[in-house]
Protein backbone atom coordinates (compact mmCIF):
# COMPACT_ATOMS: atom_id res chain seq x y z
CA UNK A 1 0.00 0.00 0.00
CA UNK A 2 1.71 3.09 -0.76
CA UNK A 3 1.60 5.01 2.55
CA UNK A 4 2.44 8.53 0.65
CA UNK A 5 -1.52 8.78 -0.26
CA UNK A 6 -2.53 7.20 3.56
CA UNK A 7 -4.15 9.47 6.65
CA UNK A 8 -4.14 7.62 9.69
CA UNK A 9 -5.50 9.09 12.98
CA UNK A 10 -4.12 8.23 16.86
CA UNK A 11 -5.63 8.47 19.86
CA UNK A 12 -3.77 9.31 22.91
CA UNK A 13 0.03 10.77 23.27
CA UNK A 14 1.84 7.68 25.18
CA UNK A 15 4.41 5.54 24.67
CA UNK A 16 2.40 3.25 22.12
CA UNK A 17 0.79 6.06 20.22
CA UNK A 18 4.03 8.09 19.39
CA UNK A 19 6.15 4.67 18.53
CA UNK A 20 2.97 4.12 16.13
CA UNK A 21 3.00 8.17 14.90
CA UNK A 22 6.62 7.60 14.33
CA UNK A 23 6.41 4.52 12.42
CA UNK A 24 4.21 5.58 10.24
CA UNK A 25 5.10 8.94 9.46
CA UNK A 26 8.90 7.69 8.86
CA UNK A 27 7.22 5.41 5.80
CA UNK A 28 5.23 8.70 4.51
CA UNK A 29 1.99 8.85 5.97
CA UNK A 30 -0.04 11.61 7.20
CA UNK A 31 -0.30 10.74 10.97
CA UNK A 32 -2.31 13.07 13.53
CA UNK A 33 -2.13 11.89 17.54
CA UNK A 34 -4.97 13.41 19.82
CA UNK A 35 -4.05 13.14 23.22
CA UNK A 36 -6.55 14.45 26.34
CA UNK A 37 -4.04 16.26 28.27
CA UNK A 38 -2.83 19.85 27.44
CA UNK A 39 0.95 18.74 27.06
CA UNK A 40 3.48 16.22 27.41
CA UNK A 41 5.14 17.13 31.03
CA UNK A 42 6.47 15.31 34.13
CA UNK A 43 3.36 12.92 34.51
CA UNK A 44 4.50 9.28 35.42
CA UNK A 45 7.26 7.38 37.28
CA UNK A 46 9.99 4.90 36.23
CA UNK A 47 9.22 2.23 33.34
CA UNK A 48 12.00 -0.74 32.00
CA UNK A 49 12.30 -1.21 28.25
CA UNK A 50 13.85 -4.44 27.83
CA UNK A 51 16.18 -5.48 24.95
CA UNK A 52 13.28 -6.36 22.72
CA UNK A 53 11.46 -2.31 22.84
CA UNK A 54 15.32 -0.95 22.58
CA UNK A 55 15.38 -2.93 19.39
CA UNK A 56 12.21 -0.70 18.06
CA UNK A 57 13.74 2.29 19.43
CA UNK A 58 16.83 1.78 17.35
CA UNK A 59 14.86 0.81 14.23
CA UNK A 60 13.11 4.10 14.37
CA UNK A 61 16.17 6.00 14.61
CA UNK A 62 15.83 6.72 18.13
CA UNK A 63 18.21 4.71 20.12
CA UNK A 64 20.80 6.99 20.17
CA UNK A 65 18.80 9.93 21.64
CA UNK A 66 17.16 7.40 24.28
CA UNK A 67 20.48 6.30 25.62
CA UNK A 68 21.62 9.82 26.73
CA UNK A 69 18.56 9.45 29.20
CA UNK A 70 18.42 5.44 29.90
CA UNK A 71 19.97 3.72 33.00
CA UNK A 72 21.67 0.88 32.22
CA UNK A 73 21.31 -1.44 35.49
CA UNK A 74 23.62 -3.71 35.84
CA UNK A 75 21.12 -6.44 38.06
CA UNK A 76 17.95 -7.33 38.55
CA UNK A 77 17.89 -8.51 42.16
CA UNK A 78 15.38 -10.83 44.00
CA UNK A 79 15.50 -10.33 47.69
CA UNK A 80 13.55 -11.27 51.16
CA UNK A 81 11.63 -9.09 52.67
CA UNK A 82 14.90 -8.54 55.02
CA UNK A 83 17.00 -8.26 52.70
CA UNK A 84 18.67 -11.44 52.24
CA UNK A 85 19.61 -11.89 48.76
CA UNK A 86 17.57 -14.42 46.99
CA UNK A 87 19.33 -14.51 43.63
CA UNK A 88 20.80 -11.95 41.05
CA UNK A 89 20.19 -11.75 37.31
CA UNK A 90 23.08 -10.06 35.18
CA UNK A 91 21.67 -7.22 33.26
CA UNK A 92 24.36 -4.49 32.18
CA UNK A 93 27.00 -5.88 29.27
CA UNK A 94 25.83 -9.92 30.22
CA UNK A 95 22.13 -8.76 29.00
CA UNK A 96 23.43 -6.85 25.84
CA UNK A 97 25.54 -9.72 25.03
CA UNK A 98 23.06 -12.35 25.15
CA UNK A 99 19.90 -10.30 23.07
CA UNK A 100 22.16 -7.54 21.15
CA UNK A 101 20.68 -4.66 23.32
CA UNK A 102 20.60 -3.17 26.56
CA UNK A 103 17.94 -3.37 28.99
CA UNK A 104 17.21 0.04 30.04
CA UNK A 105 15.22 2.28 32.38
CA UNK A 106 13.47 5.80 31.52
CA UNK A 107 11.51 8.09 33.61
CA UNK A 108 8.90 7.91 31.68
CA UNK A 109 8.79 11.66 31.00
CA UNK A 110 12.43 11.41 29.25
CA UNK A 111 11.30 8.56 27.02
CA UNK A 112 7.96 10.35 25.89
CA UNK A 113 9.78 13.26 25.01
CA UNK A 114 12.17 10.93 22.54
CA UNK A 115 9.40 9.68 20.95
CA UNK A 116 7.45 12.96 20.25
CA UNK A 117 10.56 14.47 19.06
CA UNK A 118 11.01 11.58 16.92
CA UNK A 119 7.58 11.74 15.55
CA UNK A 120 7.36 15.37 14.78
CA UNK A 121 10.56 15.13 12.94
CA UNK A 122 8.86 12.62 10.75
CA UNK A 123 6.17 14.77 10.34
CA UNK A 124 3.46 13.94 12.09
CA UNK A 125 1.35 16.48 14.04
CA UNK A 126 0.33 16.65 17.80
CA UNK A 127 -3.17 17.63 19.30
CA UNK A 128 -3.96 18.23 22.56
CA UNK A 129 -6.59 19.08 24.36
CA UNK A 130 -8.81 16.51 22.89
CA UNK A 131 -10.99 13.75 24.22
CA UNK A 132 -12.25 11.58 22.50
CA UNK A 133 -16.29 11.22 23.32
CA UNK A 134 -17.82 9.11 20.43
CA UNK A 135 -17.36 7.34 16.99
CA UNK A 136 -19.49 6.61 14.13
CA UNK A 137 -18.15 4.38 10.89
CA UNK A 138 -18.85 4.49 7.52
CA UNK A 139 -17.24 1.86 4.80
CA UNK A 140 -13.95 4.10 3.87
CA UNK A 141 -14.44 6.41 6.99
CA UNK A 142 -14.61 6.83 10.70
CA UNK A 143 -16.34 9.54 12.28
CA UNK A 144 -14.86 11.51 15.53
CA UNK A 145 -16.37 13.17 18.04
CA UNK A 146 -14.53 14.98 20.77
CA UNK A 147 -15.71 16.60 24.11
CA UNK A 148 -14.99 19.91 23.41
CA UNK A 149 -17.14 20.14 20.44
CA UNK A 150 -14.69 19.20 17.66
CA UNK A 151 -15.28 16.53 15.23
CA UNK A 152 -13.29 14.50 12.22
CA UNK A 153 -13.37 11.93 9.96
CA UNK A 154 -10.55 9.59 9.22
CA UNK A 155 -9.84 6.70 6.91
CA UNK A 156 -7.61 4.45 10.07
CA UNK A 157 -8.20 5.22 13.34
CA UNK A 158 -5.89 3.51 16.04
CA UNK A 159 -6.44 3.70 19.87
CA UNK A 160 -3.52 3.85 21.73
CA UNK A 161 -5.56 5.42 24.71
CA UNK A 162 -4.17 2.88 27.55
CA UNK A 163 -5.53 1.23 30.17
CA UNK A 164 -8.93 2.64 30.46
CA UNK A 165 -9.48 3.30 26.68
CA UNK A 166 -12.40 5.16 25.35
CA UNK A 167 -12.03 3.56 22.49
CA UNK A 168 -11.84 0.36 23.26
CA UNK A 169 -15.16 1.01 24.83
CA UNK A 170 -16.81 2.30 22.01
CA UNK A 171 -15.05 0.03 19.32
CA UNK A 172 -14.72 -3.39 20.37
CA UNK A 173 -16.54 -6.05 22.80
CA UNK A 174 -14.23 -6.54 25.99
CA UNK A 175 -15.35 -8.59 29.20
CA UNK A 176 -15.27 -6.52 32.12
CA UNK A 177 -11.75 -6.60 33.78
CA UNK A 178 -11.44 -7.80 37.34
CA UNK A 179 -9.98 -6.47 40.44
CA UNK A 180 -6.38 -9.13 41.18
CA UNK A 181 -6.60 -8.31 44.93
CA UNK A 182 -3.81 -6.38 44.52
CA UNK A 183 -2.98 -2.63 43.95
CA UNK A 184 0.04 -0.18 44.13
CA UNK A 185 2.21 2.99 45.07
CA UNK A 186 4.78 4.08 43.08
CA UNK A 187 6.46 7.31 43.68
CA UNK A 188 9.80 9.23 43.32
CA UNK A 189 12.75 10.46 45.76
CA UNK A 190 15.80 12.59 44.95
CA UNK A 191 19.27 10.39 46.10
CA UNK A 192 20.02 13.70 47.52
CA UNK A 193 18.12 13.06 50.34
CA UNK A 194 19.28 9.50 51.29
CA UNK A 195 21.94 8.19 52.18
CA UNK A 196 25.08 7.32 49.62
CA UNK A 197 24.68 4.10 48.37
CA UNK A 198 21.34 2.99 49.74
CA UNK A 199 20.84 1.74 46.74
CA UNK A 200 23.30 -0.20 44.04
CA UNK A 201 22.49 0.61 40.03
CA UNK A 202 20.13 -2.45 40.06
CA UNK A 203 16.24 -3.33 40.10
CA UNK A 204 15.63 -4.69 43.28
CA UNK A 205 12.43 -6.78 44.74
CA UNK A 206 11.76 -7.35 48.17
CA UNK A 207 9.54 -10.18 48.10
CA UNK A 208 7.33 -10.75 51.49
CA UNK A 209 4.09 -11.78 52.52
CA UNK A 210 1.25 -10.67 50.19
CA UNK A 211 2.86 -8.01 49.41
CA UNK A 212 6.63 -6.87 47.29
CA UNK A 213 8.51 -3.72 47.12
CA UNK A 214 10.71 -2.96 43.67
CA UNK A 215 13.59 0.16 43.97
CA UNK A 216 15.53 1.03 41.17
CA UNK A 217 17.70 4.38 40.20
CA UNK A 218 16.80 7.24 37.29
CA UNK A 219 18.27 9.92 35.66
CA UNK A 220 21.93 9.03 36.35
CA UNK A 221 21.05 7.83 39.81
CA UNK A 222 19.88 10.96 40.70
CA UNK A 223 16.38 9.92 41.41
CA UNK A 224 14.80 6.52 43.15
CA UNK A 225 11.99 4.83 41.51
CA UNK A 226 9.99 2.73 43.54
CA UNK A 227 6.50 0.51 42.89
CA UNK A 228 4.99 -1.20 46.13
CA UNK A 229 2.53 -3.85 45.41
CA UNK A 230 0.30 -5.06 48.34
CA UNK A 231 -2.67 -7.34 48.45
CA UNK A 232 -6.70 -6.12 49.50
CA UNK A 233 -9.47 -6.93 48.89
CA UNK A 234 -11.85 -4.38 47.21
CA UNK A 235 -10.88 -1.59 45.01
CA UNK A 236 -13.39 -0.04 42.32
CA UNK A 237 -11.17 2.72 40.28
CA UNK A 238 -8.36 1.47 37.82
CA UNK A 239 -6.97 4.81 37.44
CA UNK A 240 -2.85 4.73 38.16
CA UNK A 241 -2.81 8.38 39.21
CA UNK A 242 -4.57 8.53 42.83
CA UNK A 243 -2.97 10.19 45.48
CA UNK A 244 -1.85 7.93 48.08
CA UNK A 245 -1.75 8.49 52.01
CA UNK A 246 2.21 8.42 52.33
CA UNK A 247 1.22 7.25 56.36
CA UNK A 248 -0.49 4.10 54.59
CA UNK A 249 2.17 3.16 52.30
CA UNK A 250 4.69 3.43 55.47
CA UNK A 251 2.64 1.13 57.45
CA UNK A 252 1.61 -1.76 54.71
CA UNK A 253 5.36 -2.27 54.62
CA UNK A 254 6.37 -2.02 57.99
CA UNK A 255 9.31 -4.56 58.96
CA UNK A 256 10.94 -4.71 55.44
CA UNK A 257 14.64 -4.46 55.45
CA UNK A 258 16.14 -1.21 56.19
CA UNK A 259 16.92 0.46 52.71
CA UNK A 260 13.29 0.55 52.02
CA UNK A 261 12.37 2.20 55.39
CA UNK A 262 15.02 4.76 55.12
CA UNK A 263 13.52 5.17 51.07
CA UNK A 264 10.00 5.51 52.85
CA UNK A 265 10.81 8.11 55.40
CA UNK A 266 11.85 10.18 52.65
CA UNK A 267 9.00 10.05 50.72
CA UNK A 268 6.79 12.64 50.13
CA UNK A 269 3.96 12.36 47.41
CA UNK A 270 3.07 8.54 46.70
CA UNK A 271 0.16 7.57 44.12
CA UNK A 272 -1.99 4.53 43.92
CA UNK A 273 -3.66 2.10 41.30
CA UNK A 274 -5.57 -0.78 41.64
CA UNK A 275 -4.60 -3.73 39.42
CA UNK A 276 -7.00 -5.26 37.12
CA UNK A 277 -6.74 -8.38 35.38
CA UNK A 278 -8.65 -7.55 31.40
CA UNK A 279 -9.55 -10.62 29.42
CA UNK A 280 -7.83 -11.18 25.79
CA UNK A 281 -10.13 -9.58 23.32
CA UNK A 282 -11.89 -11.60 21.09
CA UNK A 283 -10.42 -9.14 17.92
CA UNK A 284 -8.20 -6.28 17.93
CA UNK A 285 -9.71 -4.30 15.57
CA UNK A 286 -13.00 -3.90 13.67
CA UNK A 287 -13.74 -1.83 10.24
CA UNK A 288 -10.93 0.91 10.18
CA UNK A 289 -10.60 1.11 13.81
CA UNK A 290 -7.96 -0.62 15.86
CA UNK A 291 -6.17 -0.73 19.21
CA UNK A 292 -2.71 -1.50 20.25
CA UNK A 293 -0.62 -1.42 23.57
CA UNK A 294 -1.94 -1.11 27.03
CA UNK A 295 -5.29 0.04 24.97
CA UNK A 296 -5.69 -3.43 23.40
CA UNK A 297 -3.89 -6.03 25.94
CA UNK A 298 -3.22 -4.18 29.46
CA UNK A 299 -0.73 -5.82 31.09
CA UNK A 300 0.07 -6.41 34.93
CA UNK A 301 3.70 -4.65 35.57
CA UNK A 302 5.40 -8.13 36.76
CA UNK A 303 7.14 -8.56 33.78
CA UNK A 304 7.70 -5.13 33.23
CA UNK A 305 6.18 -5.22 29.82
CA UNK A 306 3.52 -2.47 28.97
CA UNK A 307 5.80 -0.05 27.43
CA UNK A 308 7.56 -2.22 25.63
CA UNK A 309 4.73 -4.68 24.23
CA UNK A 310 3.34 -0.82 23.04
CA UNK A 311 6.64 -0.40 21.16
CA UNK A 312 6.22 -3.54 19.08
CA UNK A 313 2.59 -2.97 18.34
CA UNK A 314 3.26 0.11 16.96
CA UNK A 315 6.44 -1.35 14.47
CA UNK A 316 4.10 -4.11 13.05
CA UNK A 317 1.30 -1.87 12.62
CA UNK A 318 3.10 0.41 10.89
CA UNK A 319 4.81 -2.66 8.60
CA UNK A 320 1.55 -4.38 8.25
CA UNK A 321 -0.07 -1.54 6.74
CA UNK A 322 2.64 -0.58 4.39
CA UNK A 323 2.55 -4.03 2.73
CA UNK A 324 -1.18 -4.69 2.70
CA UNK A 325 -3.55 -4.03 -0.57
CA UNK A 326 -5.54 -2.42 2.09
CA UNK A 327 -6.39 -0.60 5.36
CA UNK A 328 -8.43 -3.19 6.65
CA UNK A 329 -6.16 -5.93 5.27
CA UNK A 330 -3.16 -4.41 6.66
CA UNK A 331 -5.31 -4.09 10.22
CA UNK A 332 -6.69 -7.82 10.12
CA UNK A 333 -2.45 -8.78 9.26
CA UNK A 334 -1.63 -7.00 12.43
CA UNK A 335 -3.71 -9.09 14.93
CA UNK A 336 -2.14 -12.14 13.34
CA UNK A 337 1.46 -11.28 14.05
CA UNK A 338 0.78 -9.81 16.90
CA UNK A 339 -2.22 -11.16 19.07
CA UNK A 340 -0.22 -14.52 19.92
CA UNK A 341 2.68 -13.16 21.76
CA UNK A 342 1.14 -10.03 23.22
CA UNK A 343 -1.57 -12.97 24.77
CA UNK A 344 1.53 -14.79 25.94
CA UNK A 345 2.87 -11.79 27.55
CA UNK A 346 -0.25 -10.61 29.13
CA UNK A 347 -0.93 -14.14 30.51
CA UNK A 348 2.36 -14.79 31.50
CA UNK A 349 2.89 -11.26 34.00
CA UNK A 350 -0.66 -12.51 35.31
CA UNK A 351 0.82 -15.81 36.12
CA UNK A 352 4.16 -13.87 37.91
CA UNK A 353 2.59 -12.78 40.32
CA UNK A 354 1.95 -14.96 42.84
CA UNK A 355 5.97 -15.95 43.13
CA UNK A 356 6.61 -12.90 44.48
CA UNK A 357 3.61 -13.01 47.51
CA UNK A 358 4.52 -16.35 48.81
CA UNK A 359 2.28 -16.26 52.48
CA UNK A 360 3.26 -19.50 54.22
CA UNK A 361 6.90 -18.80 55.57
CA UNK A 362 8.11 -22.17 55.68
CA UNK A 363 7.28 -22.65 51.90
CA UNK A 364 8.41 -18.87 50.98
CA UNK A 365 11.52 -19.80 52.45
CA UNK A 366 12.16 -23.12 50.78
CA UNK A 367 11.06 -21.58 46.99
CA UNK A 368 13.65 -18.96 47.94
CA UNK A 369 16.17 -21.56 49.04
CA UNK A 370 15.68 -23.38 45.90
CA UNK A 371 15.38 -20.27 43.28
CA UNK A 372 19.18 -19.11 45.31
CA UNK A 373 20.58 -22.50 43.88
CA UNK A 374 20.02 -21.40 40.42
CA UNK A 375 22.98 -19.66 38.74
CA UNK A 376 21.34 -16.63 36.95
CA UNK A 377 22.82 -17.22 33.56
CA UNK A 378 19.99 -20.60 33.88
CA UNK A 379 17.08 -18.45 35.43
CA UNK A 380 18.09 -15.66 32.13
CA UNK A 381 16.82 -18.94 29.69
CA UNK A 382 13.36 -18.05 30.81
CA UNK A 383 13.09 -14.44 29.66
CA UNK A 384 14.84 -15.34 26.15
CA UNK A 385 11.66 -15.43 24.32
CA UNK A 386 10.75 -12.18 25.50
CA UNK A 387 14.09 -10.64 25.48
CA UNK A 388 15.42 -12.25 22.14
CA UNK A 389 12.43 -11.11 20.13
CA UNK A 390 13.16 -8.74 17.39
CA UNK A 391 10.31 -8.06 15.85
CA UNK A 392 12.47 -5.33 13.37
CA UNK A 393 14.16 -8.47 12.00
CA UNK A 394 13.62 -8.77 8.09
CA UNK A 395 12.24 -5.08 7.58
Amino acid sequence: MDMQDREFTIIGAGIGGLAAATALAQKGARVRVFEQAEALGEVGAGLQISPNGVVVLKALGLREAAAKLANTPEAVVLRDYRGAEVVRLPMGATAEARYGQPYWQFHRADLLKVLEEGALRAGAELVFNHRLSGISASESKVQLEFTNGQALRTPCLIGADGVRSTLRGLALDGEPARFTGQVAWRGLVPSAQLPDGLFENAAQVFMGKGRHFVAYPLRGGSLINFVAVEERQGWADMGWNLPGRVDELRNAFKGFAAPVQVLLEAVEETFLWGLFNHPVLPRWSRGRVVLLGDACHPMLPFLAQGAVMGLEDAYVLAGALARADGIENGLQAYEKIRKPRATRVQKAAARNAWSYHLRNPLFRSAAHKLLGMVPGGALMRQFDYLYGHDVTAGE
